[in-house]
């Protein structure tokens, strides 16, 4: 599957119709008067969040989208038909914003949402609209009024609760495989995955908890160094942060430090994310490796446990799960405390 999470599409709702001038011709009404319609509404332009897209592809091939334009009116009063409303079906996450200005016009994260992005025209009005004591046969009609024409710039934000981060070839895919039933390309060198991936990790419970696999994150991510300028957006969605760092690498305090910097550099509250530390591959550390020491340095860095883990052999995971199941517990309990306090 081609994974596009940007497109920019251009959107025209449908104009109004336009009034008419007519007058009644009918037998034995000798004063029959105007009686010609408006015009119908043009067709509005709609949004739609669905769960059965996951990627913008649609939208690499058909950029512009035109709702159907309003009829005119008829005679003996008639409306014109209104045209029909444009409904586009996106994925869930998309946010939406101005080409041309930058604004933020919307975000469709949960099912079903809509948005309405440009309004349709409203219909002219006939000559019968214009009747008056004064002007008992009005030959003046309106035309329709255009639809809303925009610019747009679509984002695809992936909708994961858990975000797994890291500088390539720390393990994350082969994380993120091990835990759930994604299936991601695994190899030895670094910018193996070029797009997110996805995965369901089950909670003791039961419950699905959709985890993804946030490729390319390098220094200098956060100014279009590599393919984190693509990626960083989608680490935005999560609520907590999985962050592995390798064990075989020949410094892993400096690899932990990068990915930090570059949170802090990207912005948006990234920095300040809830974080688990997890040092990997601990199947391939050479004898000579002090795991104890690196571990130790992590933890004063960062204040917090550092699980020792091996995605590839699976040591040390359902620790760093019950972690992790625990840590989106306690922030479940906060939000619920906010929200009570709040209302």
């Amino acid at each position: 599957m081609q994974f596009i999470d940007q497109a920019e599409i251009q959107v025209q709702a449908g104009d109004g119709g336009d009034g008419i001038v007519a007058f009644r011709r009918e037998k034995y009404v000798p004063a029959g008067g105007p009686a010609g319609g408006n015009g119908g509404r043009g067709g509005s332009v709609i949004l739609k969040a669905t769960e059965n897209l996951q990627t913008l592809l649609d939208f690499r091939y058909s950029h512009l989208f035109k709702a159907d334009d309003g009829k005119r009116g008829g005679p003996n009063n008639c409306t014109g038909a209104s045209g029909k409303d444009l409904i586009i079906e996106v994925p869930c996450g998309t946010v939406i914003y101005d080409a041309e200005t930058d604004e933020l016009i919307g975000d469709l994260v949960t099912p079903e949402q809509t948005l309405c992005i440009a309004q349709g025209g409203k219909g002219g009005l006939g000559n019968a609209h214009f009747l008056s004591n004064r002007n008992r046969a009005p030959e003046t009609a309106l035309p329709g009024l255009p639809g809303e024409a925009r610019f747009l710039r679509l984002e695809l934000k992936l909708l994961a609760e858990v975000g797994i981060i890291g500088l390539p070839n720390a393990g994350k895919s082969t994380l993120i495989s091990a835990l759930s039933a994604a299936r991601p390309k695994i190899a030895d060198y670094p910018f193996t995955t070029l797009i997110p991936n996805l995965g369901v990790v089950r909670k003791p419970s039961g419950d699905g908890t959709v985890f993804a696999d946030i490729p390319g994150l390098i220094e200098g991510a956060h100014l279009g160094v590599g393919l984190g300028h693509d990626f960083l957006r989608h680490v935005e969605r999560t609520r907590l942060l999985l962050h592995l760092v390798d064990a075989t690498d020949a410094d892993p305090i400096a690899n932990y430090q990068t990915i930090q910097d570059e949170l802090g550099a990207y912005g948006r509250g990234l920095s300040d994310r809830p974080q688990i530390l997890a040092l990997n591959k601990l199947d391939a550390v050479a004898p000579d490796v002090d795991v104890d020491a690196i571990a130790a340095q992590l933890e004063d860095l960062s204040g917090a446990t550092v699980f020792r883990i091996s995605a590839a052999t699976r040591l040390g995971l359902d620790l760093l799960l019950n972690q992790v199941w625990q840590t989106m517990d306690r922030m479940d309990a906060e939000d619920s405390v906010e929200v009570v306090y709040g209302a």
